[in-house]
């Protein structure tokens, strides 16, 4: 019969590799990576688009007239939260920012190379739902982190029968 002695290199090897595995997947893959950046106010989309039903336009005012979509200023908040919840923590905080007549430090969510230029007034007009780039935003509290990709916006431009040319369609 073999010696304990004999199976010590063997699971040495063994818990060595399996711990250099769970670090590698913990390193490109960290817990939390599948949601986007922390917010200085929580927002749940899927409260305020979904529970409530809240057209996007009313937040993003000008995604409809521009290739900025716009972000809520603090007043846009408070329009309803003055009287919503109007006392909880958060929304208190959002009249800190007003008090004080500080725009909401909103984080970015989605990425779009520099080189390339999207115009959401084109989109809209031409009656292309937001979730058909920004997913089921109605079922998220927190978006996701998405860095938009070429081909992502070539394989929709195929589907719809869309403009194709690089210069007159997104990099001029």
């Amino acid at each position: 019969m073999k010696s304990i002695s004999n199976y010590i290199p063997l699971v040495s090897v063994f818990l060595a590799v399996l711990f250099t595995l769970m670090f590698l997947y913990l390193y490109y893959f960290p817990p939390g990576s599948d949601i986007g950046p922390e917010q200085p106010i929580p927002f749940s989309h899927r409260v305020h688009t979904g529970v409530k039903n809240i057209q996007c336009e009313f937040c993003h005012p000008y995604v409809a007239q521009s290739s900025f979509p716009g972000m809520p200023p603090v007043e846009k908040c408070l329009y309803c939260h003055n009287y919503i919840i109007a006392n909880h923590p958060w929304i208190q905080k959002e009249h800190e920012y007003y008090d004080t007549n500080t725009p909401i430090p909103w984080q970015k969510v989605n990425y779009l190379p520099e080189h390339a230029f999207f115009n959401h007034e084109r989109h809209i007009k031409k009656d292309i739902e937001c979730q058909a780039c920004h997913g089921a935003v109605e079922n998220m509290d927190r978006l996701k982190a998405e860095p938009f990709r070429m081909e992502f916006c070539i394989g929709c431009h195929r589907e719809m029968n869309a403009n194709l040319d690089c210069w007159l369609a997104c990099h001029n």
